[in-house]
């Protein structure tokens, strides 16, 4: 998600516009699952279920740390804690980091997997990470509103000591302005933080680092780091028992109706104003995504060429160009407590997410990403990862008659053949981090992949 945005930018959106958002907002995942059973439209026998495994419950095995954390609730979960709590890992401390994390919840999910890994490696405290409540879906959640803050805190103690605050001596430091505040360098490897960093944090005691997304290199790493990074986020990273018991639910009640799809629509006003995609948009529309453009200057991006864009595959489909097919809306009356917290929307849609039989995100965006290699990890639970390009190409030929439903189908079917999450390695772009692929998406050091994969 974007950063930004108030009540005074909200009330002057077009109708239009506000109509989009009650659509699409907020990644409403769920309410846009698309169940086998319900499939009415020739697209679903013909690219669906005639893809590869497709329809076939996958098993994966649980990991006991996740079972456990599944198959317990409340007092059980919390005994069981206590009774398997790793040794704490003994070592001097080296200062204090305070990290405040930036935009939506998965940007900021891997931020912390990040800067978990980073105070480990420098030995110092870490506190317990601010989250963003000034990006675009600005969302006054805490940390302890969307995980588990205890569960995260013990899960780690044998690696880095995790505090909730500032000890009182230091806290009266901080707020008498005795803080060193930065942002770190983007895909910075750790010898980075060892030479940059710690200096800082030896000289200052408290370090305060915002705007943590992407800090952490991608590739050439050593493996030690790479796997703790897969630690906190599949382990210590657990959603509040509320959070979870919803989302079981959720799940729940969605099998119910059999195997089922979660399609996450990515077609939101930061993301239109961001990427200056406005296909479909009147120009009204279009000028008002231009202005949110400029609003934000770390938007680098300005003068986009909206048609060029998208026809190179760079744009979110509309929902138009996705969901040709029949939709079931799912609204429990219990998702009233957590609809005006963006970010515990969010998590409710990682879960529903996570637990699909097949996900197909309409755009790479972090939550795609980090869905992506979750998925991953449980066992390459099937991920249709869109050719947008090609897509785009198809579907225009398709609606100005040039190409009938029939061979449009099939050429979806076979160009995305390959392109189901299966096992691989990440491509690495020497001096182009932006460009190689996201650790999030793929953490091969921590999957089990096939030998002749393994040996790369």
């Amino acid at each position: 998600m974007g950063g930004g945005g108030g009540k005074s930018e909200k009330a002057r959106r077009p109708a239009r516009v506000r109509l989009w958002v009650a659509r699409v907002s907020t990644a409403l995942l769920w309410t846009c699952v698309v169940h086998f059973a319900a499939f009415r439209e020739p697209w679903a026998p013909s690219v669906l279920t005639m893809w590869p495994g497709c329809l076939s419950q996958q098993h994966v095995a649980q990991r006991p740390s996740e079972a456990v954390a599944v198959a317990m609730a409340g007092g059980e979960r919390a005994a069981a804690q206590a009774a398997t709590l790793p040794p704490k890992r003994i070592y001097k401390n080296n200062g204090y980091l305070v990290v405040s994390c930036n935009g939506g919840l998965n940007q900021m999910r891997a931020a912390i997997c990040d800067m978990v890994t980073i105070a480990r490696y420098l030995n110092v405290t870490l506190i317990v990470p601010e989250l963003d409540k000034t990006s675009f879906w600005a969302d006054p959640s805490e940390f302890q509103d969307i995980f588990d803050v205890d569960h995260f805190i013990t899960s780690l103690r044998d690696e880095v000591r995790i505090l909730r605050r500032l000890p009182p001596r230091l806290k009266r430091r901080v707020k008498m302005g005795f803080l060193h505040s930065m942002p770190p360098v983007s895909w910075s490897d750790i010898t980075y933080y060892h030479h940059q960093i710690l200096p800082l944090i030896r000289k200052y005691k408290v370090l305060h680092l915002n705007r943590t997304d992407a800090r952490l290199a991608n590739n050439g790493l050593p493996l030690e780091i790479q796997k703790l990074r897969c630690r906190v986020n599949y382990a210590a990273l657990r959603f509040t028992p509320e959070i979870e018991k919803l989302g079981r639910r959720l799940v729940q009640v969605l099998r119910q109706n059999g195997p089922f799809i979660v399609l996450l629509l990515r077609y939101e006003m930061d993301m239109l104003a961001f990427s200056g995609c406005t296909h479909g948009c009147s120009n009204e529309e279009a000028e008002e995504l231009t202005r949110m453009r400029y609003t934000y200057p770390w938007w680098k991006e300005k003068v986009i060429d909206s048609d060029a864009k998208r026809k190179d595959g760079l744009c979110p489909l509309t929902p138009e160009e996705t969901a040709m097919v029949r939709k079931e809306t799912l609204l429990p009356s219990d998702l009233r407590l957590f609809q005006n917290h963006s970010s515990q929307m969010a998590a409710l849609d990682y879960m529903v997410s996570l637990a699909s039989d097949i996900f197909i995100p309409t755009y790479d965006g972090n939550m795609a990403k980090v869905v992506e290699g979750h998925r991953r990890y449980l066992g390459f639970k099937k991920t249709v990862l869109l050719n947008r390009k090609l897509i785009i190409d198809l579907v225009d030929q398709y609606k100005n008659g040039t190409l009938s439903w029939t061979d449009f189908s099939s050429a979806v079917k076979a160009s995305h053949t390959n392109r189901m999450g299966e096992p691989s390695r990440r491509q690495v772009i020497p001096d182009k981090p932006k460009e190689e692929d996201y650790f999030y998406a793929n953490p091969h050091e921590c999957l089990h992949l096939p030998d002749d994969l393994s040996a790369l």
